[in-house]
């Protein structure tokens, strides 16, 4: 199936997704090294009456950032019909359209835009990097034996100090101090203060699951495109929490690979999109 780049803009809804493949040495390095025909994707962000969105990442600047409004590289927001046309003209690839199934709801919308208020502007990584990354992505991780002494993978508990106040634990863990109140943690994470209300976090960005958002920042210093795609997916509820991003790559999101979304959900057969010469 085969549509123009004008019937797919009108088309694409948010949590679509447009895959891409090249020619080039480094597409055809990404599509060899992952196994993959294609070596790009993206994400749609289609919201009220703004023009289609696309979230991804690249090296190119030559779009406006549709977030800061500035030219960066890395992880952006750009107009969906413009980034197209760069990565088909400029570029040399061939698009596809991806459309899930069912549409994202509300929910999953704001999830989005958390999502991109936290990632936007991440640096992409070079090519050792990429390529180190992808590999480790493909290493089960493996849990280390409890040495003797410990209980599972925590030591046994000290002995309580002689004043009768708990100490923090040998793991690093702090313990409530000596009023009862709970001090901030040693990561820098904002705890509950001493009235029992927790505040927003650094970036005022407020989740349910700060310490899960804030293993995944330290994870993505750096970004490539499948991983931004998947780490939003993840956000809407759309993959299951827990995977490393680095697990992503484009093939992930082309139909000879099952993703397996959660909530029924699916992406439909891929649909070939005609792009108009410059």
């Amino acid at each position: 199936m085969s549509i123009s780049l004008d019937e797919a803009v009108d088309l694409t809804r948010t949590g679509d997704v447009w895959v891409f493949r090249g020619r080039s040495v480094p597409d055809r390095a990404i599509q060899l090294t992952t196994n993959s025909p294609v070596n790009h994707v993206g994400m749609a962000v289609v919201l009220d009456d703004m023009p289609p969105l696309m979230w991804h990442a690249e090296l190119g600047r030559s779009l406006p950032d549709m977030w800061t409004g500035t030219h960066q590289r890395g992880v952006q927001l750009h107009d969906l019909r413009d980034a197209v046309c760069v990565w088909a003209n400029r570029y040399g690839q061939r698009a596809w359209l991806r459309q899930l199934d069912p549409p994202a709801d509300a929910e999953m919308e704001k999830a989005v835009l958390r999502t991109v208020a936290r990632l936007d502007g991440t640096p992409f990584p070079s090519t050792a990097q990429l390529a180190w990354r992808w590999l480790r992505g493909r290493v089960p991780a493996v849990r280390l034996p409890a040495l003797p002494g410990r209980v599972g993978d925590r030591e046994a508990a000290p002995a309580p100090d002689p004043t009768g106040a708990t100490a923090p634990d040998r793991t690093g863990a702090t313990a409530p101090d000596r009023t009862g109140a709970t001090a901030p943690d040693r990561t820098g994470a904002t705890a509950p203060d001493r009235t029992g209300v927790t505040a927003p976090d650094r970036s005022g960005v407020t989740a349910p699951d700060r310490a899960g958002i804030a293993v995944r920042d330290r994870a993505l210093e750096t970004a490539y495109c499948a991983e931004v795609v998947a780490v939003t997916y993840e956000a809407m509820g759309l993959l299951p929490a827990g995977r490393r991003p680095n697990w992503y790559d484009p093939g992930r999101f082309w139909s000879g690979d099952d993703l397996g979304l959660a909530g029924g959900a699916r992406l439909g057969a891929e649909i070939e999109v005609r792009i108009p010469p410059r």
